[in-house]
């Protein structure tokens, strides 16, 4: 099969998967493990590790140092800041390995950001166009548009497709507006 020749590889990257989309950028000591899938127009940082079974949407930014598990998916035009970690067992004990089949899924949906240092504990799913603060342990579903922080990290707003805050009408500055499904599920633009 091969791998499309606009992809960059930094000389110190190392990348064992064909499974990389078209104008991806792989920096100084990122490792992508075979059988882990990467999209087009991706950018991975140095120190980024992207195991067997991620799957990795389209225009995804991967900053330096993030930690990307297999059953993890990131779908198209995710941000994930500096450092942020990914789980794949919430139950483990060194003594007790889970076999691969045990591990748990996590979702990222299109356009959400996590920010710096950030854990996302599995069997999560992180809404669409949700912001996650840096440093917030994400232990529960994050509804989309909002933006959630602490430990364990909790909604403080929801947020509009170009980052500001929404006041309570729903009804951003940039003449978006949403409406509110529900607290799990989130906004949704009529």
């Amino acid at each position: 099969m091969g791998r499309d020749p606009s992809v960059f590889l930094h000389e110190c990257a190392l990348c064992e998967s064909d499974d990389v989309g078209p104008r991806t950028r792989v920096w100084a000591f990122a490792h992508i493990m075979r059988g882990a899938r990467v999209g087009a127009d991706c950018n991975i940082g140095e120190h980024a590790f992207v195991e067997s079974g991620a799957t990795l949407g389209n225009r995804v930014t991967v900053k330096n140092a993030v930690l990307i598990w297999e059953k993890v998916t990131i779908e198209d035009e995710v941000f994930l800041g500096p450092n942020m970690v990914f789980t794949n067992v919430r139950n483990l004990r060194a003594a007790l390995r889970p076999k691969p089949e045990e591990f748990l899924p996590t979702l990222v949906r299109r356009g959400a950001a996590i920010g710096a240092n950030a854990t996302i504990v599995c069997r999560v799913t992180i809404g669409e166009k949700a912001l996650v603060g840096a440093g917030s342990v994400v232990a529960d579903d994050v509804p989309a548009y909002a933006l959630v922080v602490g430990n364990p990290a909790r909604r403080i707003a929801w947020v509009c497709d170009c980052g500001a805050e929404l006041p309570p009408s729903l009804a951003c500055a940039c003449g978006l507006r949403y409406r509110l499904v529900g607290d799990r599920e989130g906004l949704v633009q009529p």
